[in-house]
């Protein structure tokens, strides 16, 4: 893992001012989404007893985060398309003409994958944070059992995670492997072949698509195990007297909590498939791919020998 974060530090550092300007416009809407089940809540109790300051906070917290979303969407196009044209630009620059088109073929579509990596996935372990651990700082106010309930959860969570990770890991990897053969295989024209090659990405596919429907299942499991066990404390005959809007907040609170636990065993899966990017995206002779000086060398070999 310490060098897949070398390697998308190389990648990612000339850009790193754009980066941070997206990255923190991001967390400010994150956290305004974050306060909005607890404003939601205020303004229930506050209408409840005829009064509307809650509902003006709410709307000023939503205009807020609208202003903030607005302008963070704006930028993003402008940040990642500028990523992928100077990684696309790199990889291009240590082609050969004419030699292993096939994996280089597959490595600008892997380049995409990448660049989507830290447009669309960072941002979702991100919010998975703020969740995380946003969740269980609000959750506090309201009830602190609750809170260890939340933890509790997290073992199951992390362990589950970290087996989906070994896999997906094995599973993307084959997967990759495949692809880059894949333009070489469609230029033999051999029919046979091409259905073998296909067939081959479908079971991957296939078995990949199984891992992560049984991660759902199990974690589906732990949520409703998660709600029905907080709800129960909230409510039960021991605990103080909860207003409504409070028991609306802790709802909220508790799926974004277990929203963000959901997040661990994906981002586990997208790290993984992360650095098996990284590592044939790296210029070097990664897989038999030969960078341009050393086809030179070759080539001048070749000479002195004939």
């Amino acid at each position: 893992m310490w060098h897949e974060s070398l390697a998308l530090r190389s990648l990612i550092w000339p850009h790193r001012g754009r980066l941070c300007l997206t990255y923190i416009l991001f967390s400010l809407e994150m956290t305004g989404s974050l306060l909005r089940p607890f404003f939601i809540g205020r303004a229930i109790n506050d209408l409840i007893d005829h009064q509307s300051r809650g509902l003006l906070e709410l709307v000023i917290v939503h205009l807020a985060w609208v202003v903030i979303s607005y302008l963070r969407h704006r930028l993003d196009t402008r940040t990642y398309s500028a990523i992928y044209t100077a990684i696309m630009t790199s990889i291009l620059s240590r082609i050969y003409p004419g030699k292993e088109v096939s994996k280089w073929s597959a490595r600008s579509g892997l380049a995409k994958d990448l660049v989507d990596f830290l447009e669309y996935d960072v941002y979702f372990i991100l919010e998975a944070a703020y969740n995380i651990f946003g969740s269980l700082i609000l959750l506090s106010i309201y009830r602190s059992p609750v809170v260890w309930l939340c933890l509790a959860a997290l073992v199951p969570v992390v362990l589950i995670g970290f087996w989906y990770g070994r896999k997906m890991r094995s599973l993307q990897k084959a997967k990759h492997d495949e692809l880059e053969s894949q333009v070489d295989i469609l230029t033999t024209g051999n029919i046979s072949r091409i259905k073998d090659h296909y067939h081959r990405l479908q079971r991957w596919q296939i078995r990949i698509s199984d891992q992560e429907a049984l991660n759902f299942g199990l974690m589906e499991i732990i949520v409703i195990s998660v709600i029905t066990l907080a709800l129960l404390v909230s409510t039960g005959p021991s605990a103080d007297k909860i207003h409504a809007g409070d028991l609306v907040g802790i709802y909220y609170y508790i799926l974004k909590f277990l929203n963000g636990l959901d997040t661990i065993p994906y981002t586990l899966q997208r790290w993984s498939m992360l650095g098996d990017i990284l590592r044939r995206l790296q210029p070097g002779p990664v897989s038999g791919i030969k960078t341009i000086e050393q086809e030179e060398v070759v080539i001048k070999e070749e000479k002195l020998v004939a």
